[in-house]
């Protein structure tokens, strides 16, 4: 474990997802130091080649050795589109490396929940979502079955505040089935500031990525954070 500060690197594709992610930061894991760096035309150049092409595997690489080589003890990349990047990144560096949603789902399939609703206000973050998730049930919930339903609501990417974002998103798991779920995942660190307001209409937990992720990170880099070991049955 890590003793003194640690040093939190995010790689960023978008401006919206620096302060979604420190707010997260600041709430859950105020201990570490960040470091934040953006690269705003990976989403675009990604849309313009169809999908990321071997250039741009290499230049998230290189985006990721930088922060390595300023010793960065901890990675969080905030971008879902770029997720597969990390895999290579965990074999090339020995310094724990987050996927935007990875904490996100694992802490979801971790809890008590049967029935997982996903929900997102862009289209491609379903598919990419669902996908993520079902590849991590067989390691993470052998035997213990979950119904996933996911739910899209394009309404909620123009809503202005918080409040119009949660009922949209709410009218969109109800038409999908979904408002009878044990918990809401947000599948876009954009829908965070609407965390609250959907888990007030749902009575139910919302969870978000970057929450779970400072969560995550937390626990793997400050020694203070680890369990403690419970005393044996009849110690005083």
């Amino acid at each position: 474990m890590i003793e003194s500060p640690p040093l939190v690197a995010m790689i960023h594709a978008v401006p919206a997802a620096h302060r979604i992610a420190h707010e997260a930061f600041a709430e859950e894991f105020p201990q570490a130091t960040l470091w934040n760096v953006l690269d705003d035309r990976l989403l675009d150049d990604a849309r313009e080649a169809g999908g990321l092409t071997g250039a741009l595997r290499r230049r998230m690489l290189d985006l990721i050795a930088h922060v390595m080589d300023g010793g960065a003890q901890g990675l969080l990349l905030t971008c879902s589109s770029y997720g597969e990047v990390v895999d290579t990144a965990r074999v090339l560096w020995n310094v724990p490396v987050l996927k935007s949603d990875e904490s996100l789902f694992k802490a979801a399939l971790a809890g008590p929940y049967r029935r997982l609703a996903v929900v997102a206000s862009t289209a491609p973050a379903v598919p990419a979502a669902l996908a993520q998730l079902e590849a991590l049930v067989p390691a993470l919930r052998p035997g213990r079955p979950v119904d996933i339903v996911t739910a899209l609501s394009e309404e909620a990417a123009v809503a202005t505040d918080p409040e119009s974002t949660a009922r949209h998103l709410a009218d969109a798991l109800a038409t999908a089935g979904g408002a009878d779920a044990d918990a809401v995942l947000l599948a876009q660190y954009s829908l965070t500031p609407a965390r609250d307001a959907l888990a007030r209409l749902l009575g139910v937990p919302v969870l978000d990525g970057a929450g779970a992720a400072a969560r995550e990170l937390r626990d793997l880099l400050t020694a203070d954070s680890a369990p403690a070991i419970p005393a044996p049955a009849g110690t005083p």
